[in-house]
């Protein structure tokens, strides 16, 4: 599908769902239907469709795939309301709208802007329909990939006895930064707060925040619980890096397991043991299977080496039902290979598998890579080798 059909499917769904029009206003999906994230409302009916530009009006035409005559400016939902239903003698009984990421207030807007009038939750068939990535999108996915690869490399050469894990941390967002990261990922999570990515070394492995649902590190205070700290590496520490990184609107996910010397035999072992059950998923994920069956999977295949225990553990009896996610215009996004989720994966969707293991007697791994869904195979999009590094 070229971007420019993206909006001809949206167009069928409303058609489907007998709703006469649906009003966009979260920027990713603007975004994704237009090609720019200017503060808009995006306006779609069966058969037209409208964008109007609430500001940012010259660098929204610069950017877009969409037709320019399609395009206003106007911020006003009143005047909008009057542009899309003038002709009609009623307006609109239903409206499909972004329910899940709009606040109280703005949904009060909408609703002065349009009184007597239900709004449905159209989100569930975006998300749905995001999740099958186009060529042009996983391309910018690889890209992504590219910078966040950089980052690996400035901790092979940046690690070393006695710096600090936010010292690490600020050299591999650097070497992000000059590969082309935004600065900046998406979550669909309302009031979240995070450092630019999870970071941990040593006993701060095994203190994980609530804040994600993740090998986390501590962070500077509890006003950010997660992410790197001023703890000192030292000889002998395992040191677990998971920054993401965004390029052109497109995210990457990628962990690596770090050793400052040379890892125990038990750790060793350990993430040999969460290589084979991520390769074994790799190997065995195909179309159509459901994400609760690739969580079965996996859960079998650590059952099998004896780490049903370790496998995606938090220590203390905790243990989560969760071993990835999708990933594109938002950096946790459906599907969810998990416990819970039942909804098929299919071609050309892009997953994060994101593994650990945690003993707490000897420590924790992690390995986390971004897979390609596909007929023939899958693969492995993360560039990084996926060895245990010691250093």
């Amino acid at each position: 599908m070229k971007p420019q059909d993206r909006i001809i499917t949206f167009q069928d769904k409303l058609i489907e769902e007998n709703l006469d029009v649906a009003l966009l206003m979260y920027s990713r999906n603007i975004l994704y239907y237009t090609g720019t994230a200017q503060p808009s409302y995006l306006a779609v009916q069966p058969e037209n469709f409208r964008l109007f530009v609430r500001s940012g009006l010259d660098f929204a035409l610069q950017e877009v795939f969409i037709d320019r005559g399609k395009i206003e400016e106007d911020r006003r939902l009143d005047n909008i309301s009057k542009k899309l239903f003038s002709d009609k003698k009623s307006g609109p009984q239903q409206i499909g709208a972004e329910l899940d990421v709009w606040t109280v207030e703005q949904f009060e807007h909408f609703r002065r802007a349009f009184p007597g009038v239900d709004f449905v939750n159209i989100s569930p068939f975006i998300l749905e329909q995001r999740k099958t990535k186009d060529s042009s999108e996983i391309d910018k996915i690889r890209k992504a990939c590219e910078a966040i690869h950089k980052g690996h490399e400035a901790v092979l050469t940046t690690l070393q006895e006695g710096i600090a894990e936010l010292e690490l941390a600020a050299a591999v967002e650097n070497a992000h930064r000059l590969a082309g990261h935004e600065g900046i990922f998406f979550i669909r999570q309302p009031d979240f707060f995070m450092s630019r990515g999870p970071i941990a070394s040593g006993p701060n492995l095994l203190r994980n925040s609530g804040v994600v649902y993740t090998i986390t590190g501590v962070g500077l205070s509890p006003a950010v619980p997660a992410g790197p700290s001023r703890r000192k590496i030292e000889r002998g520490d395992i040191v677990i890096v998971d920054i993401p990184t965004l390029v052109d609107g497109y995210h990457a996910d990628q962990t690596r397991t770090y050793c400052l010397g040379q890892a125990a035999k038990p750790a060793k072992s350990m993430y040999d043991d969460l290589k084979t059950i991520a390769d074994h998923l790799i190997k065995q994920i195909k179309p159509g299977m459901k994400c609760s069956d690739i969580y079965r999977m996996a859960l079998e295949k650590a059952t099998a080496l004896g780490r049903e225990k370790q496998f995606q553990s938090f220590g203390k009896g905790k243990i989560s039902r969760l071993i990835g996610h999708g990933i594109g215009l938002e950096l946790n996004e459906p599907p969810i290979p998990s416990e819970y989720d039942h909804s098929p994966v299919k071609e050309n969707f892009v997953i994060a598998l994101d593994l650990h293991m945690l003993d707490e007697a000897l420590g924790v791994v992690k390995l986390e890579d971004m897979i390609l869904i596909g007929k023939d195979g899958n693969e492995i999009m993360t560039k990084s080798p996926r060895e245990l590094f010691e250093i």
